[in-house]
């Protein structure tokens, strides 16, 4: 008979196999760069009196956040922003934008490397993973490839939701950057009080042109090919990744956003790095 445990480990791998086939997907997706420029948030949310809140947590590398999306999204931001404040609510954005250099050290970070580790050693049931097996999931865990990682398009927020007056977060089942059989947006391990949450600031952000990844509660995203894949659509989508920075705003498309940012050997040094850190 399969243990509570046994269910659940089930229930991860068969998500992060239902992601990997979607990162597929989204690779072979056809996009048509509009070159729409990228409108800093923290700014519009001041200018039009939304309380949204920004993490000051560093990015990878200590690298500061950049929390920019596209012109065309900023309205919906600011509307999903008022409604939850309306509602008693504030959005805290944890990511944003992401460069090349911090999607490829994002997922390299001890503590999240660790967390992945433990997450991947955990579904083997204490085996180690090989780098190929690794990567395989880290493809879907914090996306190898600037054409798959939407935080590269300028199209996609990191959030976490909050009481307007104390603080408190407000429940979805676990904190933000959760890995584990928790993490899918429609996980049946999460508590009823939960999935309510997680329901409610989902028709909030698609009532504002977000559109929810499916395999992580937090991440929302619109206008990009993952977007149009969830809509069933066909037209090509307008974000796609680009080569962009406060101090050169210029929208480049990434010439061949498909190749990988990060290497098998790369990964093999990390994870020997990680089991030196738990004493293995």
């Amino acid at each position: 008979m399969a243990t509570d445990q046994d269910q659940r480990r089930a229930y991860w791998t068969e998500q992060l196999e239902l992601a990997h086939d979607f990162m597929h997907r989204v690779l072979s997706y056809p996009v048509q760069e509009c070159g729409e420029p990228m409108v800093a948030l923290e700014p519009a949310a001041r200018a039009a009196g939304v309380r949204i809140d920004f993490s000051a947590a560093k990015h990878a590398l200590g690298l500061p956040r950049l929390y920019y999306l596209r012109a065309g999204q900023i309205e919906g931001f600011l509307g999903a922003g008022a409604e939850m404040n309306r509602r008693g609510w504030v959005m805290k954005v944890e990511d944003g934008f992401r460069t090349r250099q911090m999607q490829k050290h994002v997922g390299r970070q001890p503590a999240v490397f660790d967390a992945i580790l433990r997450s991947v050693r955990w579904e083997l049931k204490g085996g180690k993973p090989t780098p190929e097996f690794f990567l395989r999931r880290s493809m879907t865990l914090v996306a190898l490839m600037p054409k798959i990682g939407t935080h590269m398009s300028g199209s996609a927020i990191d959030i976490s939701v909050h009481r307007l007056d104390n603080g408190q977060e407000i429940d979805r089942g676990g904190p933000y950057l959760e890995m584990s059989e928790l993490t899918p947006m429609a996980s049946p391990f999460v508590s009823p009080a939960a999935r309510r949450n997680r329901d409610d600031i989902t028709a909030i952000m698609r009532r504002h042109g977000f559109f929810e990844y499916p395999y992580e509660f937090w991440h929302y995203n619109g206008g990009d090919a993952y977007e149009c894949i969830l809509r069933g659509q066909t037209e090509p989508a307008r974000y796609g990744a680009i080569d962009w920075s406060p101090e050169d705003p210029a929208i480049r498309p990434i010439a061949n956003p498909e190749l990988p940012l990060n290497t098998a050997d790369e990964f093999a040094e990390e994870i020997r790095s990680a089991l030196a850190r738990l004493g293995e």
